[in-house]
């Protein structure tokens, strides 16, 4: 599973870069895997990458063509896949999105997950003994009506909260 510290996040977009290259030869933010959101009001750059939800909730694909494998990651069959779309409205943290008529979505890497190799800051984790999965009940309320950037802001926002809460007591002293 991969694991995020935001506070040692730079926002430098190499897990970007580095997934984008490894899966297509080519490199940009649309083919990546791993999207970081920058929320520079407040200070703010999150990754957001599959966190293989307890809910799986991409798996209610129509077509059957999306799989959890071994390590626990997501498998998207191109054979069967017809691009429907919904396991990009299903997920609620848009970590899965169509991109070329086909969803994009972390595999990590077959087990060598390249964003992490890429972070020289060790904000993204690959932690292949994690076995309890985390739960975006909370994020499914309220984000199907929401494209995938708009849900990976919100998932942001959320996630950084805690951290933004620490940095005022600790200003604040």
């Amino acid at each position: 599973m991969i694991t995020l510290e935001l506070a040692r996040c730079s926002g430098c977009s190499r897990c970007e870069v580095h997934c984008s290259f490894f899966h297509s030869g080519k490199i940009g933010r649309s083919g990546a895997r791993v999207k970081v959101v920058k929320i520079e009001s407040i200070g703010i750059d999150c990754p957001v990458v599959c966190q293989q939800c307890q809910e799986r909730y991409c798996t209610r694909c129509p077509e059957k063509a999306i799989e959890i494998d071994a390590l626990g990651q997501v498998i998207v069959s191109p054979t069967l896949c017809t691009a429907c779309g919904t396991c990009e409205i299903m997920c609620p943290i848009g970590a899965i999105e169509l991109y070329e008529e086909i969803p994009h979505v972390c595999d990590l890497c077959g087990g060598d997950p390249r964003c992490v190799k890429a972070c020289t800051l060790d904000a993204i984790r690959y932690e292949p003994e994690v076995t309890e999965r985390v739960s975006l009940k909370e994020f499914n309320k309220g984000s199907r009506n929401l494209n995938p950037e708009e849900k990976r802001v919100r998932y942001a926002l959320a996630s950084a909260q805690g951290l933004r809460d620490e940095w005022i007591s600790e200003r604040r002293g």
